[in-house]
C-alpha cells in the first residue's frame, strides 16, 4: 500500500548480532552478521545485467571498478522517501560503526552472506567494511584487525581483477558455494575472467570494459549427487538457494557419499520451485507470498493479521555515518 510503502525502497536485507552468551563463547566472540537476498523485482534483474565495470570510488584507487548495476544498487538512495534517504552502503556502514563501538573491547568477526544478487552485495559490502576500515580497532596503542568472512551462494563475478586483488590484501575472506550445473556464477566476464591468462595484461594495458574475476575460494558442488533431486531442465531449480543449502548439508567431501547432516527439512527445497523426486510427496512452489505471516487466532483461524507500519532509518544513522567518514580519512592519513 502507498500510504505504508514507497515505490522507491526495498528490503534487500539486515544486519544481526549475536546476542546468546553460549554461542558466544563457542564462537570464542561476538558475530556481526550482514544478510542480503537475492534477486526478487524486474528492476533488479535490469541492474544485474548492467555488466559494464564502474569505478568503485571507496577509495582514491579508480583501477578498482566494481559492476555498475551492482554499484547503483548498492549506493543510488531517493532523498524523498523516508526508506530510503540513506543508501544500503550509507546503512550498514552506520549500523557497523555503531555496533563495533557498542561492543568495543570484545572479539568480535564480522560475516556477510547473500544469495545471487545478495551474493554479489555481500562481496561488495564486505570489500567496503574493509576499505572503510571499519575492521580496525585501536585499543591501547595496538590495532586490532577484526575479521571479515563472506559466505556466497551462487554468486555472478562482482568487479574486476584489481578488485579481487585488493580484496585479497585488505583480507577480506569469501567463500563462493555454486552448483556446478547453475548459469549465474559464469557471469559477468564470459570471455575475460580469472582464467585468462592474460587478464592482467588487457585491464592494464588496454583498459577492457568487461574484465571481471572472482573473489576468494570455490567450493563446487553437483545436485546430481543428491538422491532426493530429480532430473531438471529448469535452470531456476539448479540456482536456488534451497538446493544449494541442501547440497551443502549433504556434502562431505570429494568421493564421499552424500548424507545429510542436520536433518534439514527437505521440503525446503520445494518452496519456489519443482526440484525434488514425486515418490517424497512435497508439492512444487509451496511457498505463497500472499500468505506469509499468517499466524492462529484463539478460537483455530488462520488470519493475516495488521502489519505496523515500519519504522524509516533509526535516528543515529547520520551520526554513525559521519563518524565512518571521518574515521576512514584519519586511518588513510595515519597508515
Amino acid at each position: 500500500m502507498s500510504s505504508v510503502w514507497s515505490q522507491h525502497a526495498n528490503w534487500m536485507g539486515y544486519v544481526a548480532v549475536a546476542d546468546d552468551e553460549e554461542e558466544i563463547r563457542r564462537l570464542g566472540r561476538r558475530d556481526i552478521v550482514v544478510a542480503w537476498r537475492g534477486t526478487v523485482t524486474y528492476l533488479e534483474w535490469i541492474h544485474d545485467l548492467k555488466d559494464i565495470l564502474h569505478p568503485a570510488h571507496f577509495s582514491e584507487d579508480p583501477s578498482v571498478k566494481i559492476e555498475s548495476g551492482f554499484y547503483d544498487l548498492y549506493t543510488q538512495k531517493e532523498t524523498s522517501c523516508n526508506f530510503c534517504s540513506f543508501s544500503a552502503r550509507e546503512q550498514v556502514l552506520s549500523e557497523i560503526k555503531r555496533l563495533t563501538e557498542t561492543y568495543k573491547g570484545e572479539n568480535l568477526s564480522i560475516t556477510v552472506t547473500g544469495h545471487s544478487l545478495g551474493a554479489a552485495l555481500a562481496i561488495l559490502s564486505a570489500y567496503d567494511i574493509a576499505e572503510m576500515k571499519l575492521n580496525i580497532l585501536e585499543n591501547g596503542g595496538s590495532v586490532e584487525r577484526i575479521p571479515i568472512t563472506v559466505f556466497s551462494f551462487a554468486g555472478p563475478r562482482v568487479g574486476n581483477l584489481k578488485f579481487k586483488e585488493r580484496c585479497d590484501e585488505l583480507g577480506v575472506k569469501v567463500l563462493r558455494v555454486v552448483n556446478v550445473h547453475d548459469k549465474v556464477p559464469l557471469v559477468p566476464g564470459i570471455f575475460a575472467n580469472e582464467k585468462f591468462q592474460h587478464q592482467k595484461y588487457i585491464e592494464e594495458m588496454m583498459s577492457f570494459p568487461w574484465s571481471y574475476a572472482h573473489v576468494g575460494v570455490q567450493l563446487a558442488l553437483d545436485h546430481t549427487h543428491s538422491h532426493f533431486l530429480k532430473p531438471t531442465s529448469d535452470l531456476r531449480c539448479a540456482h536456488n538457494l534451497e538446493a544449494h543449502l541442501h547440497l551443502v548439508d549433504g556434502y562431505h567431501g570429494p568421493g564421499r557419499p552424500f548424507r545429510l547432516a542436520t536433518k534439514r527439512d527437505i521440503a525446503l527445497i520445494n518452496k519456489s520451485c519443482d526440484f525434488l523426486k514425486s515418490e517424497y510427496d512435497v508439492p512444487p512452489n509451496w511457498w505463497q507470498d500472499l500468505n506469509k505471516g499468517m499466524v492462529r487466532t484463539g478460537d483455530g483461524r488462520w488470519i493475516l493479521p495488521e502489519r505496523p507500519r515500519m519504522d524509516a532509518h533509526p535516528p543515529d544513522t547520520a551520526h554513525h555515518l559521519e563518524q565512518v567518514l571521518k574515521f576512514a580519512k584519519s586511518s588513510v592519513e595515519s597508515f
